[in-house]
């Protein structure tokens, strides 16, 4: 759970970015955030705030995207969740990744939409085919069921060793 100062300290980064001062968020003031700006997924994370064809989002919506991107605090591993899994846990992490991936939402990421991905993240100081012989490569590692894409499934087995935890825990509250 999200402490009493972390919401508020949420809320005042909230309010800061909220430049029209309307309760709400763009996509524009989200690019003003310096860690998206420089990250070469900015523009997929920016879009997981928003729902579906919506181009605002409200405090709720904006803590509850944050929530997966939160360090899991070890008081938090050793409890006995019976309650729903926390938004952070290393599944939902997962999959917010898988998700970042799997552009056309097929639930499997292609060779195309990785070669998509390793070019934002690359830019472009690699040559098209060095890039496609990596997206070869890790298909081919993560591939089970012989169907030339990631599943899920694959997708959590090739990150399985993987320090998740870590990389994806874009500390929001400075």
């Amino acid at each position: 759970s999200v402490s009493h100062s972390q919401i508020t300290r949420l809320y005042s980064r909230f309010t800061s970015l909220d430049k029209g001062e309307n309760g709400t968020l763009s996509r524009e003031d989200f690019q003003r955030i310096p860690e998206l700006a420089i990250n070469p997924l900015g523009d997929r994370i920016i879009n997981a705030f928003f729902p579906e064809g919506e181009d605002q989002v409200n405090f709720r919506g904006f803590m509850r995207t944050l929530a997966h991107f939160r360090p899991i605090e070890d008081n938090e591993k050793s409890k006995d969740h019976n309650g729903p899994e926390p938004l952070n846990s290393r599944s939902n992490k997962l999959h917010f990744a898988f998700r970042l991936y799997d552009l056309d939402k097929d639930d499997k990421i292609s060779r195309d939409e990785l070669l998509q991905v390793l070019r934002m993240m690359v830019g472009v100081n690699i040559s098209d085919e060095q890039l496609g012989s990596i997206a070869d490569r890790t298909i081919q590692e993560a591939d089970q069921d012989g169907d030339s894409a990631i599943s899920f499934a694959e997708f959590v087995k090739v990150l399985e060793k993987v320090d998740v935890e870590q990389k994806m825990s874009i500390r929001f509250l400075h």
